[in-house]
């Protein structure tokens, strides 16, 4: 590995620790979301409701943030991939950057429902 690869690697995984500190905020994001909607379901709280539905659309937007920043990624990947690269190879990383763009596809819909759905009576999921 070149000094300039290394770099690269170091900075990417540096960046991923920064990665790992938004989804521990999602995570406490996602606990008082839920508490909010207990909230609003048990004593009809309708702030609650307001609130949980403001929290859900700045996770999926945060989350949109990160899915693009891995599809960026496995898409760099996938246009550095050389003709003397092994056939595994170029094979993981296509079904890599195939995978990260299904990702971020699936964080746009849930966006768009978490904005559109008032109710939020659609079961809304994230990894």
């Amino acid at each position: 590995m070149t000094n300039e690869e290394l770099e690269k690697k170091l900075k990417q995984l540096n960046i991923e620790d920064l990665i790992w500190l938004i989804y521990i905020g999602i995570i406490i994001m996602s606990w008082y979301y839920n508490s909010l909607e207990r909230k609003y379901y048990v004593y009809n709280d309708i702030k609650s409701k307001e609130k949980y539905r403001k929290i859900i659309q700045l996770i999926f937007s945060i989350l949109i943030v990160v899915y693009i920043y891995f599809l960026k990624d496995a898409f760099d990947d996938y246009r550095n991939l050389k003709e003397t690269d092994s056939y595994q190879k170029r094979r993981l990383v296509t079904l890599s950057f195939i995978g990260s763009l299904l990702i971020a596809i699936s964080g746009f819909i849930f966006l768009y429902i978490a904005l559109v759905d008032e109710d939020l009576n659609v079961e809304l999921a994230f990894n």
